[in-house]
């Protein structure tokens, strides 16, 4: 990708109003703190901006509340022909969208340009068609007396709050279906990464969504974040990011009896059965494991390997990730680029660190000699289920080995977490995976394959990973309340119920 597409995209000059969005402007933040933007590959500051206070959340939810009634009221297709505008809007920005979410986040251009932008884009594209498909059930005479039909109404005012890892894309995730059911939404993006979210909120106003429909607070999670979450006029709130901060969301939420959508963590099973084509389990585990620096609840991070296949599955993957080139995230030669945060990959290698007592680092567990929050893709053998490093959602380039014998196993140990957001079962064995599918315990098993998502396709998870569903028709089922309306067609005015109020007089 030639840097240069990206228009000469200059973070300061472009925010320099601010980091929040409210009503169609940018501005600044009122809580009298201020926040940086960290490149990750660097450890330099690339923008500096004020939180937001909870004086702008309620800026942003009265904006919101403000613009409710006319973007509900608008009839499917003008809501459709806008995001379709919207997608074109974030396709012929594309460039630029790719270089600001590797800036603020440390992934590679690579993945950028041809996973992150490309999906948003996509998905803009789904929901724009998808608003013109927001049905209830064939009207009836259910009664016989009258006739029933089922209405999809929005919910109103939707407050989210969105992780670090994939801003642009959770951004889409939250935003998209929100508003093709006719919500309006105020979104908080991680502090870390609000770069691409607020170009997002202003593509839609530049696409001509109304402003206020889509609006961004960049704050803190206790000021901000909580704020929004127990907001009296948010009718909705939908939260991606960790388990024990979902259930904090959760309480808040169910004190003020808000719909509640939560995509929580994961600890994704790799199981590989005795029949698998070991080639392409060794190259589906290395890309699942290491997508987007291992910063995903989707990654495959526990991978259980049928003993035949144990000891070759080990070799190949190691041998594949001593091979991973680290570097800097413009570089088209970069297979790996940083963690988010020097934070984040010391809390990685805080894992590995306290593995090494119980199990066997075959390859990686260090972090290299660079500014930036970069660590090597590890590998780990020999740590029993039980362990940290097995039961915990880690997040970052770290794969687990671990055997079994009888199929049997294998699927209690790919159970054996509280989380069930996604899996994989390798086999060539059509009834190895028909049971696999069924009895592992997630929101989504892929067969011989570990990561891709599709639109058309509901994301979400089982458990400790939340529930309700992003993507797909079904996450419009989170962004809309069911009304049944009921008609009398007899026109009697005494109905023959009424006796059981007031006998036959």
């Amino acid at each position: 990708m030639d840097l240069s597409a990206n228009g000469g995209f200059d973070v300061r000059e472009r925010f320099a109003e601010g980091a929040q969005y409210v009503g169609g402007t940018l501005r600044g933040g009122t809580s009298g703190r201020s926040h940086p933007v960290i490149d990750p590959a660097t450890g330099e500051s690339v923008y500096a901006y004020e939180l937001a206070g909870t004086a702008d959340v309620d800026a942003a939810v009265a904006a919101a509340t403000r613009a409710l009634p006319g973007w509900a009221g608008a009839t499917p297709g003008e809501r459709s022909d806008a995001m379709h505008r919207f997608a074109a809007v974030l396709s012929g920005r594309a460039a630029e969208f790719a270089y600001a979410e590797s800036l603020q986040c440390g992934k590679p251009l690579r993945l950028t340009t041809e996973f992150d932008v490309p999906g948003t884009v996509d998905n803009t594209a789904f929901f724009a068609g998808a608003a013109r498909h927001l049905e209830g059930r064939a009207a009836g005479e259910y009664s016989g007396d009258h006739t029933s039909y089922v209405r999809r109404e929005p919910v109103g005012v939707v407050g989210s709050i969105a992780p670090w890892n994939y801003p642009l894309q959770m951004a889409a995730w939250k935003v998209l279906p929100a508003i093709a059911a006719g919500n309006t939404i105020v979104l908080k993006p991680a502090e870390l990464t609000p770069l691409t979210s607020l170009m997002f909120a202003q593509a839609a106003t530049e696409a001509g969504i109304p402003a206020g429909v889509v609006n961004v607070v960049t704050g803190a999670g206790k000021e901000a974040g909580e704020h929004l979450v127990g907001h009296p006029d948010v009718a909705m709130t939908s939260f991606t990011g960790s388990t024990a901060v979902g259930r904090r969301v959760a309480e808040i939420a169910t004190a003020t009896v808000k719909r509640l959508h939560l995509e929580l963590g994961g600890k994704a099973p790799f199981v590989v059965f005795d029949d698998a084509d070991l080639e392409a389990a060794v190259h589906g585990a290395v890309a699942g494991a290491l997508i987007n620096t291992g910063q995903d609840c989707t990654a495959a991070t526990r991978a259980y390997v049928q003993r035949p296949l144990y000891d070759a599955f080990v070799a190949g993957v190691a041998d594949l990730f001593s091979g991973i080139r680290v570097g800097d995230p413009f570089d088209a030669e970069t297979d790996l680029g940083p963690l988010i945060s020097h934070a984040q990959r010391d809390r990685v290698a805080g894992f590995v660190e306290r593995a090494r007592s119980y199990a066997t680092i075959v390859t990686g567990g260090e972090a290299p000699a660079s500014p930036g929050a970069f660590y090597r893709p590890t590998l780990v053998t020999g740590a029993a289920q039980d362990s940290e490093i097995v039961q915990s959602e880690i997040f970052g380039p770290v794969l687990v080995v671990l055997p079994f014998d009888s199929d049997d196993e294998g699927l209690a140990l790919a159970n054996d977490t509280p989380y069930g957001l996604a899996a994989s079962a390798w086999t060539r064995d059509v009834f190895r995976a028909g049971r696999a599918t069924r009895e592992i315990k997630a929101g989504c098993v892929w067969v011989n394959d570990h990561i891709p998502i599709i639109s058309e396709m509901p994301h979400g998870g089982y458990r400790a990973s939340g529930y309700g569903k992003d993507m797909s028709a079904y996450s419009l089922e989170e962004y809309t309340q069911v009304k049944h309306v009921m008609y009398d067609n007899t026109a009697v005015a005494r109905k023959s119920w009424h006796r059981t109020i007031f006998g036959g007089r």
